[in-house]
């Protein structure tokens, strides 16, 4: 399951995985979200945490997120993961080069950190 958290500034999009994330997941939350956000923004920043109870994603969902981060990848501006799992912080590393903004992640202690450098006004 991913929420949708929308206590953040209009330009951050911020969603917590919970559970095992699907492509109905990324269908019915995150790409409506995403295009809403991108209708209304020139520029759009990401906060992407998963919760300790996430269990994984499936392949589509998977291949889902990158269809939605390369379809718009010039309206990006900056990348907040907040994760333990290993698997996810080497992926974004090793594709960290696509991504057009600043990329950071950020263990799950320090979540507060992450959500104040995704909403900062710089």
């Amino acid at each position: 399951m991913i929420e949708h958290l929308k206590t953040f500034p209009d330009n951050v999009l911020a969603f917590v995985c919970h559970g095992h994330v699907t492509k109905a997941d990324y269908d019915e939350v995150l790409v409506p979200a995403v295009m809403g956000a991108l209708q209304r923004q020139g520029k759009v920043r990401l906060y992407y945490a998963t919760a300790p109870d996430f269990t994984g994603i499936q392949p589509g969902a998977m291949w889902e997120d990158f269809k939605v981060g390369i379809e718009h990848i010039t309206r990006w501006e900056r990348f907040a993961i907040v994760t333990d799992i290993e698997w996810i912080k080497q992926t974004m590393r090793f594709f960290s080069f696509l991504t057009p903004g600043v990329l950071k992640l950020f263990p799950a202690s320090d979540a507060a950190q992450a959500r104040a450098w995704i909403s900062a006004k710089e």
